[in-house]
């Protein structure tokens, strides 16, 4: 069951990233291009957050079975920095990235015109997938490249 989910949890990050560049680049042209804010727009945000939150769920139950994770000795988990970072560090990293772009979006959502929805995904979810970059690279793992 653990490899499985490694698997998946491993695999759904590419269509993460993806669609979190694509949102990106499609916030920051749309702003700095005075562009409105269309309908694919709004598909493609909506769909990179989707997306996170199915990772951050399978990753959640990933959680409970892996064997770098040390819920029984919390004070051993935090002396040793493997397991340490899978967690908490991890965790923690990845759900405040998960927070950055549900705000982000309900900005996005309320925002009165094109140029601040624009804005409020450049900010919020740039700085998601900063967070979640950043959490892939301290994990050791490639963030491009193979997944095991």
């Amino acid at each position: 069951m653990y490899k499985i989910l490694l698997g998946l949890h491993s695999g759904v990050r590419y269509i993460v990233i993806i669609l979190f560049v694509l949102a990106l680049i499609m916030a920051i042209t749309g702003l700095f291009g005075r562009k409105p804010y269309s309908e694919a727009n709004r598909k493609v945000n909506l769909f990179a957050m989707i997306s996170a939150h199915t990772q951050m769920l399978i990753g959640l139950i990933l959680y409970f079975f892996s064997p770098k994770v040390l819920l029984s000795d919390m004070g051993a988990a935090m002396k040793d920095t493997v397991l340490r970072y899978w967690t908490v560090e991890h965790m923690v990293m990845m759900i405040f990235a998960v927070i950055l772009i549900t705000v982000g979006h309900s900005r996005s959502k309320k925002a009165a015109d094109a140029f601040n929805k624009h804005r409020a995904i450049a900010l919020f979810y740039g700085l998601a997938l900063l967070v979640i970059l950043l959490a892939i690279y301290q994990s050791g793992r490639p963030i491009f490249g193979s997944s095991m």
